[in-house]
């Protein structure tokens, strides 16, 4: 919407700062983080009024961690509202209205808030940590796949790059033409992302401070992708349209900065289920448009490292009986081990730093 005020620099000096995209994505930044901090107290005693708490788990699920976990019971949840809201808003301000991709991550964030929000009302109107079934969430984001692919594969102008395969420390894909695999291949990570996301969020302020390196090195990526000079200098895949998913992954940290802001231990708000499946999608999403999504896996390492836990957790058990973990996700592990919860947030908080700097610097190692 902004972006058109560039029109005006002919007749108005200055005005040409609309037009560029590190303006804007700064301007969406700051954006989202004051609707965040100026919203957030609202959200919250809307949440409180409603009575829409965060459900603990029982004694009898784990005793140790219901000890650990018991003052967060009745937090405020569903927060992850307010991290949409701000993503939305401020990306519909400062972005191209008539680049799709921008519309195809804002989308993909309503659709998976949408079925996280349905997924924490039943969490608290149950009154149990278990909300929609796991093979029904899966349904759904495969279909998000499925229109994901379809957007890629309509369009003559990106379908080609879309089909190709790029691995990080590569110049050139390894795969020219994935052909029927692509639709495969980006649920995988919709599906990875976006349950990895949603897998890392049992502390306060854990998964929202991954996500904020994650989205600041996303933007980068972006910003590198979407310009023809710098993706040429620095051999890395060139997309007309990815330049603009800067301000979408910029609005992102400058919403979580903000819903940070309440959600830093002790926590007064809590993202849910609503946030952190919306999240980790258009993390998911944004990898795939700058054709970076493999190296979403080194960027996002605490992700990996949190849904792989899960992995190992549940294989070692159903074929030795034997746990590998005091409890997975790995945090809690930690929190079964001694540490204090700021401490594993804290620890996480740099891995995620050094993670995102790794990703980056393969940029220059190809």
């Amino acid at each position: 919407m902004m972006y058109y005020l560039h029109l005006l620099s002919e007749e108005v000096r200055g005005f040409n700062v609309f037009s560029y995209v590190t303006f804007r994505a700064i301007a969406a930044a700051v954006t989202a983080f004051v609707l965040s901090l100026a919203c957030g107290p609202y959200v919250i005693r809307k949440l409180i009024a409603l009575k829409i708490g965060q459900p603990i788990r029982t004694a009898e699920e784990v005793h140790r961690l219901a000890e650990l976990h018991s003052g967060k019971k009745g937090v405020p949840t569903m927060g992850g509202v307010l991290v949409i809201g701000a993503v939305v808003i401020s990306s519909v301000v400062w972005a191209r209205p008539d680049n799709r991709f921008v519309w195809l991550a804002l989308f993909t964030m309503v659709y998976l808030g949408a079925l996280g929000f349905a997924d924490d009302y039943l969490k608290v109107t149950k009154k149990k940590s278990a909300g929609i079934s796991g093979r029904l969430k899966l349904v759904f984001q495969i279909a998000l796949a499925l229109i994901v692919t379809a957007v890629f594969l309509t369009n003559p102008l990106i379908e080609v790059q879309a089909r190709s395969l790029y691995l990080p420390f590569f110049k050139v894909p390894v795969i020219t033409n994935m052909s029927w695999f692509t639709l495969l291949f980006f649920a995988f990570v919709i599906v990875g992302s976006s349950n990895a996301v949603n897998l890392t969020d049992g502390l306060d302020g854990l998964a929202i401070g991954c996500t904020i390196t994650v989205a600041f090195a996303y933007a980068l990526l972006c910003y590198a992708g979407g310009n023809f000079r710098i993706a040429e200098y620095l051999q890395v895949p060139f997309y007309p349209y990815t330049g603009e998913l800067t301000v979408i992954c910029a609005a992102l940290v400058g919403a979580g900065l903000g819903f940070l802001w309440f959600n830093c231990h002790p926590a007064k708000l809590i993202m849910g289920d609503t946030g952190a499946l919306a999240i980790g999608g258009v993390i998911g999403v944004i990898a795939i448009c700058c054709k970076q999504e493999l190296l979403l896996a080194v960027v996002g390492g605490v992700f990996v490292i949190e849904a792989a836990s899960v992995i190992l957790q549940v294989l070692s058990f159903r074929l030795t009986g034997k746990r590998i973990f005091a409890m997975s996700p790995i945090h809690h592990h930690f929190e079964l081990s001694g540490w204090k919860e700021n401490t594993v947030i804290v620890r996480f908080w740099i891995l995620s730093a050094i993670f995102a700097l790794l990703g980056l610097a393969t940029l220059k190692l190809r």
